[in-house]
């Protein structure tokens, strides 16, 4: 068994595999030097989770921490100690750069090859650059969905007159001074609302630019309920509580906003009046076109970033950009935002499997032809299966019963002596976007992933107490079937 990535979604499988499937051997690639994924490669100031901590954390390691909204550096010291705890760090392969995976129908195996340099660092780390091979019998992508090695920035013009500093949040340089200056974050997604109350205190003053307003919501930093759960209940008992308690919550707060997206707006757009207190201000700048969970909600951990705004050394402008200029940036108004640092907060880029492109007796796999069963496996690859967590919940709600489902897999085939199966519709699915979100990062990107189906097992649904309720109950029998030469071409569109 080869896992690919040692993040949040890696580590949980190494345990599943331990615990569930502890005949198989397995090991864990990590591109990288270290233990983390997404939250060891997030350096910029206030990098925090935009989930509960209780949800995100792992069913089988309690959150012992005082907040439920964590910074980014506990989140990385949980998944570093939680690997070291049961010994998966024992089988993490660091800098070992997964660059192609070739399935053999006849051999029923994976052949996964890897760069390394000469001293074990990964292509690019130094070095000179060796391409190894290993083979496996089943390959498992919990690389997430985003290209560490890019982020998204639009083509601006002028950018190179600009006589300041422009950074990417995914490149934060770690001797960045912006103490006293000015500075400019482009962009109202969650990395923005983060860093605007981040660096306000320090900065001369901060202004998030927007083209158009975001939902952001108030939550609290530290969970009052779950703080007195934790005094009078056993550690584990407490935390299972604790995670019906959020999950229930968060399922609520998404089905009342999708389902009643008036009066969502109301309440939303009445919180930020709330905490603003100037009902101009929300009406110019954060009362977006769209209804709440259309895209993901921001979170503002006690209303830091909306006590940025109030506290008059950060502000928001909605605009377009013109063009930089030597002094900041020319909006369409006309208005020149002066700027010695221009932060660029205009998102991720995606990336199928980690950029893996899986082939199949010697052909790529169309990857956008396909469909995926049970949000884990996909049609037309044997023995594959890939970690994609929720959009309207915590991610490791999903991981985990993802890497619990494979496991369930796994078992199936030894006890039917199956060496490779594979996901096959019984009949025509209508397609349906895998991430069913209308965030740009999402459609810039979403027609090179597979697709989901309009019915079960291959609708791939946001609620977590269904899929709970029913995937570990699935019967493989009935949509798994022993592998074939044919099957890079099973996905099956109406």
């Amino acid at each position: 068994m080869v896992v690919v990535g040692a993040g949040l979604s890696g580590i949980g499988a190494g345990y599943r595999l331990q615990t569930e499937c502890p005949e198989r051997s397995y090991v864990i690639l990590e591109a990288r030097d270290a233990v983390g994924g997404t939250w060891d490669l997030f350096r910029y100031p206030g990098v925090r989770s935009d989930s509960d901590m209780f949800t995100l954390g792992y069913p089988f390691r309690p959150w012992r921490a005082a907040k439920s909204i964590a910074d980014g550096d506990t989140i990385r010291d949980y998944i570093r100690d939680t690997a070291a705890r049961y010994g998966i760090g024992e089988r993490i392969r660091f800098r070992t750069k997964v660059v192609a995976a070739d399935w053999s129908s006849e051999q029923a195996r994976w052949t996964v090859t890897v760069e390394q340099s000469a001293d074990g660092r990964a292509g690019g780390a130094g070095g000179a650059v060796e391409r190894r091979t290993l083979t496996c019998d089943f390959l498992y992508s919990c690389a997430g969905y985003y290209d560490y090695a890019s982020g998204y920035t639009p083509d601006f013009e002028g950018v190179d007159d600009f006589q300041g500093q422009v950074v990417h949040p995914q490149f934060w340089p770690e001797d960045l001074d912006y103490a006293g200056k000015r500075v400019v974050i482009i962009g109202s997604g969650a990395t923005a609302v983060t860093l605007v109350p981040s660096l306000a205190p320090e900065a001369g003053h901060v202004t998030m630019l927007q083209r158009s307003p975001t939902w952001i919501g108030a939550v609290p930093a530290r969970d009052k309920v779950a703080d007195r759960l934790r005094a009078v209940l056993p550690p584990k008992i407490a935390h299972r509580v604790i995670r019906v308690k959020n999950i229930a919550f968060m399922i609520g707060v998404y089905q009342f906003c999708r389902r009643r997206p008036e009066a969502a707006r109301r309440l939303f757009t009445k919180l930020a009046i709330r905490f603003l207190k100037d009902e101009q201000l929300v009406r110019e700048h954060f009362t977006p076109s769209y209804n709440p969970w259309e895209q993901r909600l921001c979170a503002a951990p006690d209303a830091d970033f909306f006590r940025a705004i109030r506290g008059g050394n950060a502000d928001v402008v909605t605009d377009h950009i013109e063009r930089f200029v030597p002094e900041g940036i020319r909006l369409a108004s006309g208005k020149v935002l002066e700027a010695d640092v221009v932060v660029t907060a205009t998102g991720l880029r995606l990336l199928a499997f980690g950029g893996i492109a899986p082939r199949v007796d010697g052909v790529e796999v169309p990857l956008a032809e396909q469909f995926v069963w049970r949000g884990a496996m996909v049609t037309g690859i044997p023995n594959f299966a890939v970690c994609i967590g929720y959009t309207n919940a915590s991610w490791t709600l999903r991981g985990d019963l993802t890497s619990r489902l494979v496991c369930k897999v796994l078992n199936y085939m030894a006890d039917r002596g199956y060496p490779a199966v594979v996901p096959v519709p019984d009949g025509t699915l209508r397609e349906r976007p895998l991430l069913d979100l209308s965030s740009g990062y999402i459609q810039r990107s979403v027609q090179e992933f597979p697709r989901a189906g309009h019915r079960s097992p291959w609708r791939v649904r946001q609620n977590y107490l269904l899929d709970a309720a029913t995937t570990m109950r699935t019967d493989l029998d009935k949509t798994l079937r022993p592998a074939r030469r044919e099957t890079a071409k099973a996905g099956v569109r109406s």
